[in-house]
């Protein structure tokens, strides 16, 4: 039985809410970068079209130009990468081609993908979302698309 205030014990697929503190600030219940995935994917929306709406219109791809992967340029420079390169990134789900831009206005170790671009404008026709999990998260469900552990190179 349930503490007051507290979930039930066992919630199934909603993650391990047993385990977890009556009045938790923090809860690494993700994808916590490892040696593997140095690196944090956030798949945020672009300026100028949000999420896949407006994505195809020929206003919004000339603003935003193309899929790329910001990062900052300590990274960058550590995987000897310089602005408008191309890099790939990838996890257990699949691999990804975007060019590098460099931003220093984020985190080391992390990478942001601007955008839900249509699979055509890659150029192995898939998208950003092939590295981000279906999965319903912990606790309670939710979406995951701003908990991927990724890594990344110079694309070939």
């Amino acid at each position: 039985q349930a503490a007051p205030n507290r979930p039930p014990k066992s919630m199934g697929l909603f993650g391990p809410v047993a385990s977890l503190p009556e009045f938790p600030d923090h809860v690494d219940l993700i994808e916590v970068a490892d040696a593997a995935h140095p690196f944090r994917l956030t798949t945020s929306p672009a300026r100028n079209f949000l999420n896949s709406t407006f994505s195809e219109t020929p206003v919004s791809k000339a603003k935003e130009g193309r899929p790329e992967l910001l990062l900052h340029p300590d990274d960058a420079a550590a995987y000897r990468l310089a602005n408008g390169d191309r890099v790939e990134i990838g996890n257990a789900r699949g691999e990804v081609v975007l060019h590098a831009r460099l931003f220093d206005g984020i985190r080391r170790g992390v990478v942001i993908a601007e955008g839900i671009w249509p699979n055509s404008a890659h150029e192995r026709g898939e998208g950003i979302n092939v590295l981000t999990g279906a999965d319903a998260p912990a606790p309670y469900g939710g979406a995951a698309f701003h908990d991927n552990k990724v890594w990344l190179r110079a694309a070939k």
